[in-house]
């Protein structure tokens, strides 16, 4: 994933500084020449962080100024940093970046494509057991469905939205606190029913026996995780972040592209709001703001 609670708690762990500047003089970088860069925990921290440490360590190289990953808490301490200037750059789920651009100036800059160049998605799905008598999302009512968490898109949006179109209202959401851990209440028989995307399906093929599940509703493809920058800074600045995103090998971008089901990975294309015009529309639609995530 993707948690986005109310807490306002902007706690900042696993800080790490990827390498030293380039000659290019800090007087051109921000913040000393320090670019902090903000990534939200869908994954397990410590498996995140290699694969992150190993793209900031190459941006660093490229943009010239000393690029330190930091992975925050979840999505609400990560909108919180950036409005407050702690963050330079960050990555945001999709639906989590529609906030982020309304509260904290994120503006979206590159994302993960493929190898042929094209911009990567991904799907948010409800699986049952294979013997479950479910057959569509229409026969949840009443049932457990495990969910991820409040304002991921995947994990909680979109299923919602397509229980509301099903017409299922009284659905028995429980929120697991997590793609794994939505996948462990199916599998541990603790729900009847649980929200899978895409990307854990790729992350979690030896904990995941598809042969034993079936999926009875999958959403429209949602594009990739934005890389944002801060929208106050200065212009210049921001266009050598995109410049130097854009050059990244795909070396430098494979390691994080795998939890993000980018197969097989390319470098990183330009984005922007058109983008992710879907997420801003599934927002208007289910009324959601910046509490619910």
């Amino acid at each position: 994933m993707r948690k986005l609670s109310a807490v306002l708690a902007a706690t900042l762990i696993l800080t790490t500084a990827c390498g030293s500047a380039t000659s290019t003089s800090s007087g051109d970088c921000p913040n000393n020449g320090h670019v902090r860069f903000g990534v939200e925990p869908y994954e397990d921290p410590a498996k995140l962080k290699p694969a992150y440490e190993v793209l900031a360590k190459a941006l660093t190289k490229k943009l010239g100024c000393e690029v330190e990953l930091q992975i925050v808490d979840d999505y609400a301490a990560e909108v919180l940093a950036m409005r407050n200037g702690k963050l330079e750059l960050a990555e945001f789920g999709p639906l989590g970046y529609v906030f982020a651009a309304q509260k904290a100036k994120a503006e979206p800059l590159a994302s993960f494509a493929d190898g042929t160049g094209k911009l990567t998605s991904y799907t948010a799905g409800i699986w049952v057991a294979k013997d479950s008598p479910l057959q569509k999302i229409e026969d949840l009512k009443g049932k457990s469905l495990a969910l991820s968490s409040v304002g991921s898109a995947s994990g909680d949006a979109l299923p919602r939205y397509g229980l509301k179109k099903a017409g299922v209202t009284d659905a028995k959401l429980d929120y697991a606190g997590g793609h794994p851990e939505a996948m462990l209440a199916l599998t541990n028989g603790k729900v009847d029913a649980a929200e899978i995307n895409s990307q854990t399906l790729a992350s979690a093929k030896d904990k995941f026996d598809q042969s034993k599940y079936r999926q009875i509703w999958k959403s429209e493809p949602i594009p990739n995780d934005p890389l944002t920058v801060r929208g106050d800074l200065d212009q210049a600045f921001k266009d050598r972040v995109l410049k130097a995103l854009l050059e990244l090998e795909t070396a430098d971008v494979e390691k994080v592209g795998a939890f993000l089901d980018v197969t097989p990975p390319g470098p990183l294309v330009k984005v922007d709001n058109d983008t992710y015009k879907v997420l801003f529309d599934l927002a208007t639609t289910l009324g959601l703001k910046e509490e619910d995530v």
